[in-house]
């Protein structure tokens, strides 16, 4: 069995999707960190089957861990001190996204001036839908 260390200060993203940490690891921009950084593919759920979770150790003063909903609105984000979970968070679905998502459309004016920002809207709370505010695509989290 794998055995991962545990975390004195730090966050751990947990309840992620199988197959989707390396996703929200490109996406949060976490290769230009100087922390630790753990991801575990398929673990055991209970819950979920398998999940994937990212462990990064150390204070994330440049994260923002509220663009967690677009990407995955299940996640379980723990905060860490002192090798103790001093909070839980379920992210919520944020109203409007800016350059993170990246519109797919060939014709989308993105493509052709790639200084705009990609902003993408919630357009579907229900099925945590967002469109890109130029060509109305919608952003696929697959």
């Amino acid at each position: 069995m794998l055995t991962i260390g545990g975390l004195n200060q730090g966050i751990v993203l947990d309840h992620i999707k199988a197959g989707g940490a390396m996703k929200i690891y490109t996406y949060l921009n976490l290769d230009g960190l100087d922390n630790s950084v753990a991801i575990i593919k398929n673990a055991r759920s209970n819950k979920m089957g398998k999940k994937d979770i990212i462990k990064i150790e150390g204070k994330l003063n440049d994260i923002d861990l509220n663009i967690l909903g677009a990407l995955d609105h299940k996640i379980t984000i723990n905060i860490i001190e002192n090798g103790v979970i001093i909070e839980k968070r379920n992210p919520t679905l944020p109203e409007r996204v800016d350059n993170i998502l990246k519109c797919k459309n060939p014709r989308c004016i993105t493509s052709v001036e790639p200084s705009l920002v990609h902003t993408f809207k919630l357009t579907d709370k229900a099925n945590g839908t967002y469109r890109c505010i130029y060509c109305e695509q919608s952003f696929d989290r697959r």
